[in-house]
């Protein structure tokens, strides 16, 4: 994942099926910044704040596939919530 850019996500934001919802400020932000379209099947490598047990910013990174949700009108992203990794897990 390194060099690609990363999106925000937030975790805690998402529906029934366990997919990440794309709406959040800081997704936004980031896919604006990034110029990045949202479109059916796009591989997202995605991102959200952690830190280490002594407070050491130590993001979660994953990747996601994007879907468009119709019953909700949004867009989410499907995860594998088992390749959940630190981002310094991937530097050893």
């Amino acid at each position: 994942m390194m060099g690609e850019p990363r999106v925000q996500v937030d975790l805690m934001k998402t529906d029934a099926q366990r997919r990440v919802v794309l709406t959040t400020i800081g997704t936004r932000r980031d896919l604006e910044r990034y110029g990045i379209e949202l479109e059916e099947g796009l591989l997202l490598h995605l991102y959200t704040d952690d830190a280490d047990e002594d407070g050491n910013r130590d993001d979660i990174v994953f990747d996601g596939v994007v879907h468009y949700d119709q019953d909700e009108s949004r867009w989410v992203a499907t995860i594998d919530w088992g390749a959940l990794r630190h981002e310094s897990d991937q530097q050893e």
